[in-house]
């Protein structure tokens, strides 16, 4: 029989294409995967997964209210399924994943995508981050399986709790045959920019790339295409900018169609600003997302991300966050057809390596010893 492993997640399970592969991934390997994620009145419908799924429907979506509301109704699914290991993604879902693995003596693996404690959003109350490092103060070092998306990540929990066996699983994609859409009217003949992702937050660089396009001659074309905390308001600069001819912005759709247009794309955009810890160790899902399209990155030169396009060559790191200057990098490259080529090969074969089928490999080697 197989043993079940019950996974939770607060994100929009329906884009969070890290749960996805490795609940895939699990359910290959022989276990019985259950999702439980949180359902929004904005939520896309659920896919077709391998694994099962449900959602909680919850009224709150912003503050204090939302993470209570989740976690106390969470707290009695978790009480009462049927269920051998307990797989909770981020602090977010950590509490009542925790308090149910003692109650009822099952193995809990704890999934850690960020430095959540140095998130811009807790940085700016104290409060809030306080009551966030108590659980995780209290829980992270009683955990017997954490492991993270990178590297730093990995070593700032070593550093402040002492733990050494943390494992570390990139968010890097399945290999797959990028199928384009038809290629809307309006980017025909445009050199596309493309920012993708549903954390488009304040500090990660979306206003800015909206003032880049101020210098940028009219052929280029930007797209942004997923959601976030400043969605509303990088409509409303945009607006404002008169750029709505030129800027063009598409609600969060599921991933295979996110892949359509990702691959039309000329340049992937991932600016993220070193404001807080968080940031500043950040590896974007984006970055390999694009790395896929075969299309060149662009990013600010945080640690993780100037990494990956140093050691592939698969893009380039802005030496300026002046508006102006970034726009004269942007159009230094696209004039230069001999080099950006020579990106765009080094994005295929860095895919050729950065890819799902190598990373879950490690994923395996923690989970086949419960099988």
């Amino acid at each position: 029989m197989r043993k079940r492993i019950t996974v939770s997640v607060i994100s929009e399970l329906t884009t969070d294409q890290r749960v996805i592969r490795i609940c895939n991934t699990l359910q290959q390997m022989g276990f019985d995967v259950h999702v439980i994620a949180r359902e929004l009145k904005s939520s896309l419908p659920l896919g077709n997964y391998s694994f099962g799924a449900e959602r909680i429907k919850c009224r709150f979506k912003k503050g204090f209210l939302q993470y209570a509301e989740f976690n106390i109704k969470l707290f009695f699914k978790l009480l009462f399924c049927k269920t051998d290991f307990f797989l909770s993604n981020d602090l977010d879902t950590l509490v009542p994943n925790y308090i149910i693995s003692r109650l009822r003596g099952k193995k809990i693996f704890y999934d850690t995508h960020e430095y959540f404690t140095g998130v811009p959003e807790l940085q700016q109350s104290h409060l809030k981050r306080k009551v966030w490092k108590f659980f995780e103060d209290w829980i992270s070092p009683q955990l017997p399986v954490i492991y993270t998306v990178n590297d730093s990540i990995k070593n700032l929990y070593q550093k402040e709790y002492g733990i050494q066996n943390i494992g570390v699983i990139r968010n890097v994609p399945a290999t797959i045959t990028f199928t384009p859409k038809p290629l809307p009217e309006k980017w025909k003949g445009k050199t596309i920019l493309l920012m993708q992702g549903i954390g488009m937050h304040a500090q990660r660089g979306a206003t800015d790339l909206v003032d880049v396009m101020r210098y940028l001659p009219s052929h280029y074309h930007l797209v942004f295409i997923g959601g976030g905390l400043i969605w509303n308001e990088l409509k409303e600069t945009i607006h404002q900018s008169g750029l709505s001819e030129r800027v063009e912005m598409i609600p969060k759709i599921p991933p295979a169609e996110l892949r359509a247009y990702t691959v039309m794309a000329h340049l992937g955009f991932s600016l993220d600003k070193p404001v807080s810890i968080n940031y500043e160790f950040s590896l974007p899902n984006k970055i390999f997302d694009y790395i896929h399209a075969g299309i060149p990155v662009a990013a600010t030169p945080i640690a993780e991300v100037k990494k990956i396009i140093e050691q592939y060559g698969c893009g380039f790191c802005f030496t300026n966050n002046d508006p102006k200057k970034m726009a004269e990098e942007i159009m230094a490259l696209m004039n230069n057809l001999p080099k950006y080529e020579q990106l765009k090969q080094n994005a295929e074969r860095a895919s050729k390596i950065l890819n799902w089928e190598n990373e879950q490999y490690k994923l395996i080697e923690i989970y086949r010893p419960f099988l």
